[in-house]
């Protein structure tokens, strides 16, 4: 049952993926870099004094609306690899003003810690992106940072983000109503500027990547449980920096290869394992899946390995709220293990999945619909029950919604379908994952990328 009911069946000429159903995945793949990391080494290492150099880095669309905008502010910034660039940092007081507004695409981690960091400027800035990134929530950061001292304007709480230049920030101790990276990120980012200390309390774990690379470049950071407090450096010293791979990205073949894995496994090389964002790996494990570690290491500061992952008979669990803020952007390939474990998994308190790049409850729901999956939608969650043996999703067209994980994860589902799925509205994907049609299919997964028309060869 579920309150959201399947989308049509539209005959547009749009980019879409076709999946056809396959059982098994082997081999190895190396996912892109993180794109959570890659974000925050632009930025911070454009405030350092000095070359930065960063290798591993995630040249998708949402980390070139990072990089472009970095550039607009006066840092330069070369890139002689795909997956290298050398930032130039220009010391902390050493950006200018852009001459127009800085888009960010569809990148949300982008604009939010952006606002923090032109908080404390000189000079005034607008903050924009695309259709859905301008629909989505933003007093969450402009609150705490008018607390501070600064004066951000939103429009109605939505973007356009109008920051305007000149005010003198104070530190502040700020307690979050939810555990969110981006906003903590944004209050730190201002609070290198700020008079004071400023403090910032989580109500659960959520990720400590601009701790881990604030402290790399020299800041004094103090992490405390939940509690993180930066102290307003005179200097960011830059140096070399390695980007692990995605585990977000990772997600993907992880759920596949428990779904599918050949005898051997399916190996996930040089993933990042930072344990604030490895809620996923637990779920699954509580789940029966066969996840191993091998050759774990440090990546600059970030704990990183190779995942070997089994098929494995999953069933389902209760997610565990504590749980939920681990693997917030997992839940929507979680939610197709859960549709192919025996049993009734049930996940609750992830209302944050509401406001992402699309309703990613309502998006998932409409999809398992369409596939055949029995499921209850809840204002903040979703319960599944699935099916254990034999195709757990039927073939259908199913709408994306311009989501690139929700896109992915139906491409998943392929290997337990028991018809070709095609997914709609897939051109996001390039915003997180570029190049994921070739690791799928390099794994054995069926999967095509059909371009419109306007994009086919002659």
């Amino acid at each position: 049952m579920t309150t959201m009911a399947a989308p049509a069946a539209h005959p547009t000429d749009e980019r879409h993926f076709d999946a056809r159903p396959t059982r098994t995945v082997s081999g190895s793949v190396a996912v892109p870099g993180d794109k959570s990391i890659s974000h925050r080494a632009l930025m911070l290492s454009g405030l350092a004094d000095g070359a930065s150099r960063i290798s591993g880095f995630l040249a998708s669309e949402d980390c070139l609306a990072s990089l472009a905008a970095m550039r607009a502010l006066g840092v330069r910034i070369e890139q002689p690899d795909t997956t290298e660039v050398v930032v130039h940092g220009v010391g902390l007081h050493g950006l200018h003003g852009a001459s127009h507004a800085l888009d960010m695409g569809n990148a949300g981690t982008a604009i939010r810690l952006f606002t923090g960091l032109l908080a404390a400027q000189t000079f005034s800035s607008r903050l924009i992106g695309d259709a859905s990134l301008m629909k989505r929530p933003m007093e969450r950061v402009a609150k705490p940072l008018r607390l501070m001292g600064a004066e951000v304007r939103t429009r109605d709480g939505t973007p356009p983000i109008d920051i305007v230049g000149g005010r003198r920030l104070r530190g502040i101790d700020y307690s979050m109503p939810v555990a969110s990276a981006q906003v903590k990120s944004a209050i730190l980012l201002a609070g290198l500027y700020a008079e004071g200390t400023t403090s910032v309390l989580a109500p659960a774990i959520c990720r400590d990547h601009s701790e881990r690379m604030l402290a790399t470049l020299g800041v004094r950071v103090d992490v405390e449980g939940l509690r993180s407090t930066v102290h307003p450096p005179q200097r960011l010293t830059g140096q070399p920096l390695e980007v692990p791979g995605d585990f977000s990205s990772a997600a993907f073949f992880i759920v596949a290869g428990l779904l599918g894995a050949a005898k051997e496994g399916l190996l996930l090389k040089n993933v990042g394992l930072n344990p604030t964002r490895t809620g996923l790996l637990d779920l699954l494990r509580r789940m029966g899946g066969d996840i191993q570690i091998e050759n774990p290491r440090l990546c600059g500061a970030e704990p990183t390995g190779d995942l070997r992952v089994r098929a494995s008979q999953l069933h389902g669990i209760e997610v565990p709220p504590a749980a939920v803020p681990l693997a917030i952007d997992e839940f929507p390939v979680l939610f197709i293990a859960a549709a192919c474990a025996a049993g009734e998994t049930v996940v609750s308190g992830a209302e944050e999945l509401r406001v992402k790049e699309s309703d990613r409850i309502a998006a998932m729901a409409a999809g398992l619909a369409t596939l055949g999956v029995a499921h209850r939608v809840t204002p903040d969650g979703m319960r599944i029950t699935g099916r254990a043996h034999g195709p757990a999703f039927s073939g259908g067209l199913i709408e994306a919604f311009g989501d690139h994980r929700v896109a992915m994860s139906f491409s998943i589902a392929s290997l337990r379908a028991a018809g070709p799925i095609q997914i709609r509205d897939v051109a996001n994907v390039a915003t997180s994952f570029p190049g994921f049609v070739e690791l799928a299919r390099s794994v054995g997964l069926d999967l095509t990328d059909r371009a419109p028309a306007a994009e086919r060869p002659a």
